[in-house]
């Protein structure tokens, strides 16, 4: 992920971003992000009409929600869902 990234998602967390920016911000393809929403998983969205957008503050937080120490800890995470 690009700096200029990083700093604008930072920057202000109640911002909505594209499923092209939230795909770069959490290192993952849009398709991903796509896919998730279909299987109910993945950060928290925004729909109106057509238009899909991410809060800042949801791709943070999913991002802390899924951060672990040890592999064991993801593995324990892993199962609970």
């Amino acid at each position: 992920m690009s700096a200029v990234v990083a700093t604008s998602i930072a920057a202000d967390l109640d911002a909505a971003v594209n499923e092209n920016q939230a795909a770069e911000f959490l290192g993952v393809s849009v398709r991903t992000l796509q896919a998730w929403r279909v299987r109910c998983g993945g950060p928290r969205y925004c729909k109106i009409g057509r238009a899909v957008r991410y809060q800042r503050r949801e791709l943070v937080s999913y991002q802390q929600a899924h951060t672990v120490s040890s592999t064991s800890e993801a593995t324990m995470k892993a199962a609970q869902q």
